[in-house]
């Protein structure tokens, strides 16, 4: 066991799946917090991968795996984007025999192999008590599957697509709408230079909530979501009567990464897969962009319009935290260490109505948390839909 003695005991942090900003202040929280109140706090680097490439061995090298976390280190890094104990999209329960670690590899043989039970001994050799793992559905999903291994697991949501099931907010997605709003403005200056179509593509694999919130904030004129297969011809006759409304003369369409042509499929960049099963999301705005000038002329007297084409991808979730995503992981971090210091597991920690609550964490694995198209989606005009705020929570759509 490496750990030293400690008041109260020793509690792990990882950062798992796509970066974000928000992720170093919610370090920075729980680890505060926790070293306050007599924990050692263990940062477990590059997320799941730190958990399963760990030896037992307190002679050997364990630096990209594991690091005792202070307030000197969080404090550094706590106000910063990104993730300072980096990342990674493994899944432990399901590992490539290429990605085994070196030293499990005489063990763990198969094509695919099950190392969950190789994380539960790394736990107990570090001595950690409880676990606070943050990431999206995919990294949570494996502390679903991990609590049900018997380890004490207190989880935080985090993704830019904010489809976490059972909570409204999950941290990056607030600073992922800003950034949004913030590079549509932008480019409309060139698309209205050029009297153009506009078209961003943005993340969003299974939920439409990052196209849909900026779109209702006024930075696009119609958005397409992985929930509905859009009609190509009605996207075009309303993007180029947009424009003609436009003094202008432009207009501009955000596209979700996984949204669909009706009567088509998801498009992907290549066949490989990541070690969820999911296959790598990209070129749905290049597509559509295509169809747009190609199909325009019908609609614009004969003329065809060109396009202003950008994958917006990792710009909006590079650099510093907004005001919004400073706040909610800091009140993510000590709502973790409130049930810790109460020993309570088995939770996540959740935003609902505009309220910090927590829920049973297996609510992550019972269903996925998409955009309602009945109640938010105008699926003839192709863009967000509401009848009314009244009593709605902060970004609307997120509370179903």
């Amino acid at each position: 066991m490496v750990n030293v003695n400690t008041k109260k005991g020793t509690i792990g942090i990882l950062t798992g799946g796509g970066d974000v900003p928000g992720l170093n202040p919610a370090i920075r929280a729980v680890t505060i917090r926790a070293l306050r109140e007599g924990y050692q706090v263990i940062g477990i680097r590059r997320g799941w991968g730190g958990m399963i490439g760990m030896v037992r061995d307190e002679k050997a090298d364990n630096t990209d795996n594991f690091q005792i976390l202070t307030e000197e280190i969080v404090n550094r890094a706590g106000r910063t984007g990104g993730t300072f104990l980096h990342s990674s999209r493994t899944n432990p329960s399901n590992v490539k025999k290429a990605d085994v670690p070196l030293h499990l590899q005489e063990t763990y043989n198969a094509e695919k192999n099950d190392l969950t039970p190789e994380v539960i001994k790394n736990l107990d050799w570090l001595g950690v008590d409880y676990l606070i793992p943050i990431g999206g559905d995919d990294t949570l999903s494996f502390a679903v599957r991990l609590y049900q291994a018997g380890a004490k697991v207190v989880a935080i949501p985090k993704t830019m697509d904010n489809d976490v099931p059972g909570t409204d907010y999950c941290i990056g997605f607030s600073t992922c709408v800003s950034r949004t709003i913030e590079l549509a403005n932008r480019l409309r200056t060139t698309a209205g230079s050029h009297e153009r179509f506009l078209v961003l593509e943005v993340f969003g694999r299974y939920a439409g909530f990052s196209a849909m919130l900026p779109t209702m904030a006024g930075a696009a004129n119609r958005c397409v979501i992985p929930e509905y297969k859009f009609n190509i011809e009605r996207l075009t006759e309303l993007m180029v009567a947009d424009r003609n409304h436009n003094p202008s003369k432009y207009s501009v369409a955000i596209v979700s990464e996984g949204a669909i042509f009706e009567g088509d499929e998801m498009v992907f960049e290549d066949a490989t897969t990541d070690a969820f099963g999911h296959a790598k999301l990209g070129g749905i705005g290049d597509l559509v962009s295509a169809r747009l000038r190609d199909l325009s002329a019908k609609y614009n007297n004969g003329k065809a319009i060109n396009v202003v084409n950008q994958r917006l991808g990792y710009l909006v979730r590079g650099g510093d935290p907004d005001a919004i995503d400073s706040i909610v992981p800091m009140a993510y971090g000590n709502l973790a260490l409130d049930l810790i210091l109460n020993r309570v597991h088995g939770r996540l920690v959740v935003l609902k109505n505009g309220r910090y609550d927590n829920m049973p964490i297996d609510v992550i694995a019972k269903a996925k948390k998409v955009v309602s198209v009945e109640k938010y989606y105008n699926t003839e005009r192709l863009r967000p839909s509401y009848a009314s705020f009244e009593m709605r929570p902060l970004f609307i759509m997120t509370s179903d």
